[in-house]
């Protein structure tokens, strides 16, 4: 078995991908946390985009979580993609919009006014609702086995875990498929692991810094009253 690390930053969703998938698997590996805002010369080296999630694998490196987190599926049991080419073809293409959710997260995150935070939650509403109409009884995303979907997946909620504490956005309301896949991906050993304990903390000071709306909203209900 190769020795692996897994170069990382506290708040990022991709490496959670990669962590979470880790974690299903029993894969033994090392996590090297770096500075974004800093990037050390020998990151910047190896990774070619500049970003993290970078799969050491003895001496070489993986970068992109789709890549990585792939390549852990088909070297590592238990497998966590469907065997049948076409159901897992389609899988990929949901972990693709678990992607293009996180990009309207950070929408919502930096969006300069009320207005156009208005317009990141609706977008977010209705990328639920296809969710809604997409899944089926549950727990998870095709039921049973959990699969690299829910991974995908995993870390979008987790945002809301601390989103929801300072902003009512309504997004999960009728929409109990949703509602429960989020409640069992939370509670999951893997999911609840691939963070450190302090990410609720890390994710509000990251909100706070922001010059956005959301940030606004966060240190006027952090304000102490007149």
């Amino acid at each position: 078995m190769p020795d692996l690390e897994l170069v990382s930053h506290h708040l990022c969703p991709y490496v959670q991908r990669a962590a979470i998938t880790l974690a299903e698997k029993g894969v033994p590996f090392r996590r090297m946390l770096i500075d974004l805002s800093d990037k050390p010369r020998w990151f910047l080296d190896i990774s070619p985009l500049g970003k993290v999630p970078l799969l050491r694998v003895g001496g070489r490196v993986l970068f992109e979580s789709a890549a990585i987190c792939d390549y852990l599926d088909e070297v590592y049991a238990p497998q966590l993609h469907p065997h049948d080419p076409l159901e897992r073809a389609e899988h990929r293409a949901w972990t693709a919009v678990a992607s293009t959710v996180l990009d309207d997260i950070g929408g919502l995150y930096n969006a300069p006014d009320a207005e156009a935070f208005d317009r990141r939650a609706a977008i977010l509403a209705e990328r639920f609702t296809r969710l809604e109409q997409a899944l089926g009884r549950g727990p998870f995303f095709p039921g049973e086995p959990f699969c690299l979907v829910d991974a995908a997946f995993a870390p979008v909620f987790r945002y809301f875990d601390v989103l929801d504490s300072f902003v009512s956005l309504g997004l999960f309301a009728a929409k109990p498929r949703v509602a429960a896949w989020r409640r069992a991906l939370a509670s999951r050993p893997s999911v609840k692991t691939a963070v450190d304990p302090d990410y609720p903390e890390r994710l509000e000071r990251f909100f706070r810094t922001r010059n956005s709306h959301l940030a606004r909203l966060i240190n006027d209900a952090a304000a102490p009253a007149a």
